[in-house]
């Protein structure tokens, strides 16, 4: 039997399709113009094929611009920022739902209201205070200020609202204390929002180039972002083929993630109650 769509759904796929376009275009041209030959990426009229596809521009960005150890920093500060912020998040999050001490209120506004700062507002005084401590130029000063997340910890605190309190009830009961509650009933509960929260915020510090980019001077320490636009300004040049497979090979990792993990963020999204907010 024939599935016959309605108007209004027929609106919507062709919206879809219009979007899924304008954001497929921008990597479909890198994608090409990073297999074409050098001499041919600014050659008029522009063409998405150059005479032959070539791998050179992707060899010469892995011999000579460091991108696999830019990489390795960038996997490196991912997880560790993704572990600590989803933990330290979930924390805060059970504490302000579960608990009731002086001055909640007060205290939860305050991390919501960080919710409507800009990160580039922080940037000045965070700089200030990484100089202080020493930290510049080493991965604790890349990782500690993305750890801060209030939006993590909202949206957590909202998912955790709607924990059924009798499990945690009856292991009071049994003679759990609140730590064995937390890890061995609540966060097995929330493992579809936290799955989420995860990968949106591996995501994000993959992606982050301006923090790094203010905090990191040292090749070593430096993250994909960051070490590409080292290449771009310097390196490379205007060697247009190279840039774009540079592009390419930082955007991999994430296209990966989202495929393996896409079941997750929905669910994740659909769990925490936000879908429709």
């Amino acid at each position: 039997m024939t599935k016959r769509f309605s108007p209004s759904q027929i609106i919507l796929l062709v919206v879809a399709a219009a979007l899924a376009i304008v954001w497929l275009a921008p990597l479909a041209w890198a994608l090409a113009t990073s297999l074409k030959p050098e001499s041919e990426t600014t050659k008029l009229p522009l063409q998405w094929f150059g005479s032959e596809l070539t791998l050179d521009a992707y060899r010469l960005v892995l011999a000579t611009g460091g991108i696999v150890k830019w990489a390795i920093n960038s996997t490196v500060t991912a997880v560790v920022v993704t572990f600590m912020t989803v933990l330290f998040s979930a924390m805060a999050a059970y504490g302000f739902a579960r608990t009731q001490f002086r001055g909640q209120r007060v205290l939860l506004a305050v991390i919501l209201a960080g919710i409507m700062v800009p990160p580039q507002v922080l940037m000045a005084p965070l700089f200030a205070e990484m100089v202080s401590l020493g930290l510049v130029d080493t991965w604790w000063s890349i990782i500690l200020p993305q750890v801060a997340a209030p939006l993590i910890v909202y949206i957590l605190y909202k998912f955790f609202q709607d924990v059924p309190l009798e499990l945690e009830q009856a292991a009071f009961v049994d003679g759990a204390g609140r730590w064995r509650v937390f890890f061995t009933i609540v966060l097995p509960l929330s493992r579809p929002v936290l799955a989420a929260v995860s990968i949106f915020t591996f995501i994000t510090t993959w992606n982050n180039f301006l923090w790094p980019f203010l905090v990191s001077t040292d090749p070593n320490t430096m993250t994909l972002p960051v070490g590409l636009a080292n290449v771009v300004q310097g390196t490379f040049g205007l060697r247009y083929a190279q840039i774009m497979a540079s592009v390419v090979l930082a955007g991999l990792p994430l296209l990966v993630v989202f495929v393996l993990f896409q079941r997750q963020i929905i669910r994740g999204v659909a769990h925490t109650g936000l879908a429709g907010q």
